[in-house]
């Protein structure tokens, strides 16, 4: 996030949920008082109960909480759920029941391969009724009716029966439609079969591999326009596979704004469906060598300027880089295509679809309409509004413009993840999956039929944020997402699948449930709201199976206890931070992690491990007036935090108990010790191995810190991709990892 805690850094206690949940199934709250039906309140937590949401929870403190009355009203107020007074409430409620029966078939099913499963559908009484399967292979199955007792219901007037249909085990994984045929009206829902367990890690099983991670816009090469870019993403995957890395782990590279100022977080994109341009290597672009001269001049009087500020320690300034390479764009974009890369284009906006043309045109609409523009919440206010429909007309060589630069994004990430595996990665590049979107983005305009709205998603208090955190972002509306069969969700998850050996799923807690806001209220002020995570994870399961990616799922924070579990079961990668991984004995020894994780010493919500360890955290938390307790405190508490685990590390040999180690020799021996555990995946951070000390990212800040803007540097200076190969401290540390993960 850029204006609030990210996720990452909210490594709670797990919370004292129940256990008892062999087939996990969803608890999607507690009903609270829901028999004592004398009182309105009982019946308000009744029905949020029933549309999933929680109406107590458990805190990090182990203390359950009871969640107000008028948090409930607001959350189920976004939900589309009228609940103001007992007679809406009972209404609402007895809607909840009977919503399924006003639908012949679900709004989707998705299931898991290998295991039989049943569709309802609902008919008339004694109406005969015809299920069939269309596979996505184009073959068609008939579906078999089973044995189903359950009552006949009045519906809306109508007596209203139940039939039950196998749906059976042996379906290919992929997108299959269900059709219901029942006097002559037939109904349709999409059929989703998921992996029963993600396949794609079985490869790394009982073996591990390390890799980078960075933050690409900080990483810069001589050849950078003051900003990381695609080309020094296939480069870094070049250099770090020579290395033996199997991955390179990188930030999201999600779009932003389409023109200048743009947002600074990548955690807070405009969409997480397309790509940030920003990122583009003008230079790569094969219609740059067609340039006329003065053409080329003028890409290269852009380029120089900022080719400076490569060398510069001073703060990132992406307004500057993105302006500069707008500029050069537009030349390149004048310049003709041949017919090949002509049909290439056409093909990939074929391809996308509908989502593109409505990313360029919001793209589009955003270089005239500033976010406070009125035409956003009235003539404009959707893709398909009349005003909309006479843009895309008036607008079309500006959409074309768009459409054309994310084709570019697509090559140019193509060619990343092919030096990536040529370098001999066998993941390459990993993504990094938001958790959310910008409010007023292209993702908030054009998605806005399966958003939440009158909410903002975020997280409860915990023992480093006591105040709660509010991202800032609206949520998905797990009934329309639903009801849309998650075209949207898998959308997204495809194109930044496109080009990926994995994907690191932000907050993964979120695809089970998320902490809803309503709007004006405090983040402490906020409750639980569950989604079908079997629907969730499975879709994100099939989508990388078939992308043939590894999951990472970022599940640090506050949890049921259950979830990690669930997430082992699905062959989803979990994440353990060092400074994170400790019990009520202390710090949890490297031995007992988990295997199926990627384990690293730091995140980049921490300062580099460097930092880290002079107390840097504490320092600028200070100085940014964050502490809620005398100095001195804290920093005894990071003091004897850091020394539980350097007693561990130096308990294994790891560093002398001279006490005259350098920072450099510490650094290596904490990514040794974590090099015991028998995950699978080892995470580097890159400012770790050039000895960076600055805070990428202060959480609980917006304009006080410079977030997202400090490019990669030693103490004596800058470091670029450039100096990698001959940069002594990179080497070692990459070194001492490899021999520690293959003696």
């Amino acid at each position: 996030m850029a204006d609030q805690t990210h996720p990452e850094n909210t490594a709670s206690p797990a919370s004292p949920e129940k256990t008892e949940n062999p087939e996990y199934a969803a608890t999607p709250g507690i009903a609270g008082h829901a028999g004592d039906t004398d009182t309105a309140e009982a019946l308000l937590r009744e029905l949020a109960a029933a549309y999933g949401v929680d109406t107590s929870y458990w805190g990090w403190d182990g203390v359950e909480r009871s969640v107000a009355a008028g948090t409930l009203r607001g959350v189920l107020a976004a939900l589309g759920v009228p609940a103001n007074g007992p007679q809406e409430q009972q209404r609402s409620l007895a809607e909840s029941r009977l919503a399924p029966w006003r639908r012949i078939l679900p709004p989707v099913l998705v299931v898991r391969e290998g295991r039989e499963t049943h569709v309802d559908v609902h008919v008339r009484h004694g109406s005969e009724v015809r299920v069939w399967i269309d596979a996505e292979d184009g073959s068609r199955l008939e579906a078999a009716q089973r044995e189903n007792w359950d009552q006949p219901v009045h519906v809306d007037g109508v007596l209203t029966g139940r039939a039950t249909f196998a749906i059976p085990g042996d379906l290919s994984l992929g997108w299959h439609t269900i059709n219901a045929d029942t006097d002559g009206t037939l109904a349709q829902c999409p059929l989703v079969v998921t992996p029963d367990q993600l396949r794609t890690p079985a490869p790394l099983a009982g073996r591990r591999t390390w890799g980078l991670t960075a933050q690409l816009y900080s990483v810069r090469s001589s050849r950078s326009w003051g900003i990381g870019d695609f080309a020094d993403l296939g480069d870094l995957a070049a250099v770090a596979g020579e290395q033996g890395a199997g991955f390179v782990l990188v930030n999201p590279l999600h779009a932003a704004e389409p023109v200048p100022p743009v947002e600074d977080s990548p955690y807070l994109p405009a969409t997480r469906r397309f790509f940030n341009p920003l990122y583009l290597r003008v230079e790569e672009i094969p219609e740059y060598g067609y340039l006329d001269a003065a053409g080329r001049a003028e890409v290269a009087r852009l380029a120089e300027g900022l080719q400076a500020a490569n060398r510069s320690r001073d703060l990132l300034d992406r307004n500057a880089s993105y302006a500069a390479k707008l500029a050069a764009l537009e030349l390149v974009f004048a310049v003709r295509r041949g017919p090949a890369r002509t049909r290439e284009f056409a093909d990939f906006c074929a391809e996308h679809g509908q989502g593109l043309e409505d990313f360029a045109l919001w793209c589009a609409l955003a270089e005239r309409l500033p976010p406070s523009a009125p035409e956003w919440s009235g003539e404009a206010a959707t893709p398909a509004s009349p005003y909309c429909v006479e843009q895309r007309q008036m607008l079309a060589p500006r959409i074309e413009f768009h459409r054309w630069l994310q084709w570019l994004c697509d090559q140019q990430l193509e060619a990343a993840q092919r030096s990536a595996r040529q370098a001999g990665m066998g993941i390459g590049v990993v993504h990094d999956l938001a958790v959310g979107v910008k409010p007023g983005g292209a993702d908030s305009w054009s998605l806005s039929g399966v958003l939440a709205r009158g909410v903002t998603v975020g997280a409860p208090p915990d023992m480093f944020n006591q105040l709660g955190q509010n991202w800032s972002q609206p949520p998905w509306h797990p009934g329309r997402l639903a009801d849309s069969g998650y075209a949207a969700y898998r959308d997204m998850l495809r194109t930044v699948l496109r080009h990926a050996g994995g994907i690191r799923v932000d907050h993964i807690l979120g695809l089970f449930r998320l902490w809803w806001i309503p709007e004006g209220a405090g983040p402490e002020s906020g409750t639980y709201v569950h989604y079908d995570y079997e629907a969730l994870i499975g879709i994100l399961a099939l989508e990388a199976q078939r992308a043939g990616a590894i999951v990472i799922g970022e599940d640090l924070g506050v949890f049921e206890p259950w979830v990690r579990g669930y997430l082992a079961e699905r062959g989803i990668f979990g994440t353990s931070i060092l400074w994170f991984e400790h019990d009520a004995d202390g710090p949890i020894p490297p031995e007992h992690y988990r295997q199926q994780c990627l384990t690293s010493v730091n995140t980049h919500d921490l300062p580099p491990t460097a930092g880290y360890l002079a107390g840097e955290h504490v320092t600028l938390r200070e100085s940014l007036g964050l502490l809620r307790r005398p100095v001195a405190e804290e920093r005894a508490e990071a003091a004897a935090e850091q020394e539980a685990v350097l007693a561990q590390v130096r308990a294994r040999g790891l560093l002398t108990d001279t006490g005259g180690n350098d920072v450099r020799t510490t650094v290596e021996a904490l990514y040794a010790y974590t090099a015991l555990a028998p995950s699978a995946l080892l995470g580097v951070a890159l400012v770790d191995a050039v000895g960076e000390t600055r805070t990428q990212n202060q959480p609980g800040t917006s304009t006080q810190y410079p977030n997202w803007r400090i490019p990669l540097a030693a103490p004596e200076g800058v470091v670029l991709i450039d100096d990698l190969p001959g940069n002594e401290r990179f080497l070692s540390l990459l070194g001492t990892v490899r021999t520690a993960l293959h003696p």
